[in-house]
């Protein structure tokens, strides 16, 4: 899967999943500030976005997340 379909995927769970408005989805948008979750929220969306994965995610690589470019970094290794 290439950056950009996850990208894609990770932008329809947002809007279908944490009534995320599309357009404020963006590479550079903070999860936290920009997108309103909090981190439970972000839990939630990994364990959507697991049935992509291929490899296990190691919670110390999520800590570092902040924007939305920054999960489709960590996840995209994991989808090959």
């Amino acid at each position: 899967m290439t950056k950009d379909e996850l990208y894609s995927k990770l932008k329809e769970t947002l809007v279908n999943d944490f009534d995320i408005d599309e357009a404020d989805i963006l590479p550079d948008a903070n999860i936290i500030t920009d997108l309103d979750l909090d981190s439970i929220d972000a839990v939630e969306l990994i364990v959507k976005m697991k049935p992509l994965l291929n490899g296990k995610i190691e919670p110390e690589d999520f800590k570092s997340v902040k924007t939305v470019q920054d999960v489709v970094d960590i996840l995209a290794p994991l989808t090959k």
